[in-house]
């Protein structure tokens, strides 16, 4: 499985970054974002199907999905990575449906090691963005908005307040003046750090990772939609 590391130099099906050194993991085609939304964003899943699933804030962790959901499934993600981009725009399209019927809960840990990595402050702006789009009640919207806004070459900073506001336009009901003031003056940066430690403390060394019912998918089933279908299937849920 392909992911992005946080720590020691690993094979890996795509480039990734690594620390101390930035390797884009994107394709031939890369040119420079600009700072601006994408006019066409890549496919992404059907979070509007999620509009009415609870989301909640526990220690580091954000939870989308009924508490009391018989499965659980652990993300972790680094708002840079493109490879968690990846991730969303195909594997994670098979856990929408699960979480709207209150069959699988979602537990996101956000974390900001592509900052260290790449240079620059947008996985920690795009952290506290997400974090504070819980307290507005749109997190899975506003979480598949700001991958799909990533930026084409990954070294480009572009998740700063202003760029993260003009991808919360796209959510209907998310802006105003509560998460627009904790977007502008990083009201949740001390819980990005926060999130970051259970990253470390969890033991994670890179982005995506993903843990079904404590057990990571094989191989290539996260970046195909109708392959993790059947490894979630595998796991009881469907």
């Amino acid at each position: 499985m392909a992911v992005h590391k946080a720590g020691r130099v690993a094979a890996a099906v795509a480039a990734v970054a690594l620390i101390g050194v930035a390797v884009s993991a994107c394709g031939p085609d890369e040119d420079k974002g600009g700072g601006k939304v994408a006019e066409k964003p890549a496919p992404k899943p059907d979070s509007d199907a999620l509009a009415g699933v609870p989301a909640s804030v526990k220690g580091g962790v954000i939870t989308v999905g009924d508490p009391k959901a018989k499965h659980t499934v652990k993300l972790y993600e680094d708002p840079r990575c493109p490879i968690c981009k990846k991730f969303e725009e195909t594997g994670a399209r098979a856990l929408v449906k699960p979480v709207a019927d209150g069959k699988v809960k979602l537990e996101y840990t956000i974390a900001s090691f592509l900052d260290k990595n790449l240079g620059g402050s947008g996985s920690v702006n795009a952290a506290n963005a997400l974090r504070a789009s819980v307290d507005a009640g749109k997190f899975p919207q506003y979480h598949a908005e700001v991958f799909a806004a990533q930026a084409k070459v990954e070294t480009d900073d572009v998740y700063t307040p202003a760029y993260l506001l003009k991808v919360a336009d796209k959510v209907k009901g998310l802006r105003g003046a509560a998460f627009d003031k904790a977007v502008n003056k990083g009201t949740y940066e001390k819980w990005v750090g926060e999130a970051m430690k259970a990253f470390t403390d969890d033991g994670m060394e890179g982005t995506p990772t993903v843990f079904i019912d404590g057990k990571k998918p094989s191989g290539e089933a996260m970046y195909d939609q109708a392959a993790f279908a059947k490894e979630l299937k595998a796991a009881g849920i469907s």
